[in-house]
């Protein structure tokens, strides 16, 4: 059985898929969650055709990277005890809890130093924690919003409300009456991929679905957006 990475083209999207060979009679195309795309087939089949397939199916894989780019992946949840990992806009920092009376949280050459009473209170760590990361996010995602609003200033949209929440399927949301909820968990995730996620929901300013209209206007304002977005899926959060 080998693998070879191959790629079509869709419009102006590129497709980019794994051929593996097995013992079978047919030929199989599957999504997988991380968006990467597999193509198993029997062992003689032939490139051109394994292409022509996926090109027949683009329509069907497109929509499958579509639906799966709305969830994150699942991640085994935090303990907030001294040596573990968090992340913080894309950079790996160990925590490392202290016993002290007044509380607190700073990042410091490559630690998340955590102060509080009890060291062993991981309710507690975890409180503190959390509040740093919103706090945070307050500052970053504002900053992006409005460092990204001016790219959509062809359709003349204002700054939109914004909340912050952690959310459980989605990265973020858009209501019909401007309001913008993002993803407490996109501050593990460098700048570039909440940029994705911001200018995503401010498309949705305009269009407020997944139309082609939304995709030309995500096109235009972003035109890496699906790089970004599979990047992004890919990345561990918890």
């Amino acid at each position: 059985m080998t693998q070879q990475r191959q790629r079509v083209h869709y419009g102006t999207t590129v497709i980019e898929y794994d051929i593996t060979y097995a013992r079978r009679k047919t030929m199989a195309i599957s999504v997988q969650p991380d968006l990467s795309v597999i193509v198993t087939a029997p062992a003689d089949t032939d490139r051109d055709m394994i292409a022509a397939r996926v090109r027949r199916r683009a329509p069907w894989i497109v929509r499958q990277q579509r639906e799966l780019s709305q969830y994150p992946p699942a991640t085994p949840p935090r303990v907030y005890v001294s040596g573990e990992t968090h992340r913080y806009l894309g950079r790996q920092y160990r925590l490392k809890v202290i016993a002290d009376r007044h509380e607190a949280v700073k990042l410091l050459r490559g630690f998340l130093y955590t102060w509080t009473p009890d060291k062993y209170d991981a309710a507690r760590v975890q409180h503190l924690v959390d509040g740093w990361y919103h706090r945070q996010a307050e500052r970053v995602f504002h900053e992006r919003l409005q460092a990204l609003v001016p790219r959509l200033q062809h359709i003349d949209i204002t700054t939109p409300r914004l909340i912050i929440k952690r959310l459980q399927t989605r990265w973020g949301s858009c209501t019909s009456d401007g309001l913008i909820t993002l993803n407490l968990k996109l501050m593990q995730v460098p700048k570039h991929y909440i940029d994705y996620v911001i200018v995503h929901e401010l498309c949705h300013l305009v269009e407020h679905n997944h139309s082609k209209r939304f995709y030309q206007l995500l096109d235009r304002t972003m035109p890496d957006w699906r790089t970004r977005r599979q990047h992004l899926n890919m990345q561990e959060v918890v």
